[in-house]
């Protein structure tokens, strides 16, 4: 089975993946007025649950720079290539299903443009999803 991403795909996924790191605060502010819910919690809590925020876009804007910067060893087909695509397609995966299974419980504003907002972050969510899979799959086969 002969499988090769461009690496333009790769290229364009970090450019999402960067994309997403830098309108995550928006996001929790404007979409999810996270900050207010976060001040109902204990202090600690309060500089916990900021932590994992920060993880979460430290971690995106981190893949897209590997993406973007050294596309060709995410696909080189060697040790280092198959565990750092696979855990990046283990986060990207694990994202799109929790968007699938906890979010829908859960209303978003209802302006259109976070609705269309919604629809092309999870299209993102999952074209990520995709691309690490195919990724970690073709460095497998061709180990």
């Amino acid at each position: 089975m002969k499988l090769d991403i461009p690496e333009w795909v790769i290229i364009l996924g970090g450019i999402g993946q960067i994309f997403t790191a830098l309108i995550y605060p928006y996001i929790r502010h404007k979409v999810f007025d996270w900050y207010n819910d976060v001040k109902q919690l204990k202090p600690l809590n309060q500089e916990i649950a900021k932590t994992y925020g920060r993880y979460i876009q430290g971690l995106n804007f981190s893949f897209g720079l590997i993406a973007i910067l050294i596309p060709n060893d995410l696909k080189n087909h060697s040790t280092l290539a198959i565990a750092i695509t696979g855990l990046i397609a283990a986060y990207w995966v694990g994202k799109v299903l929790t968007q699938i299974a906890y979010y829908p419980m859960y209303q978003i504003p209802q302006k259109t443009i976070f609705k269309i907002g919604s629809y092309f972050m999870n299209l993102l969510f999952t074209f990520f999803a995709v691309v690490y899979c195919l990724l970690v799959i073709q460095n497998i086969i061709n180990h």
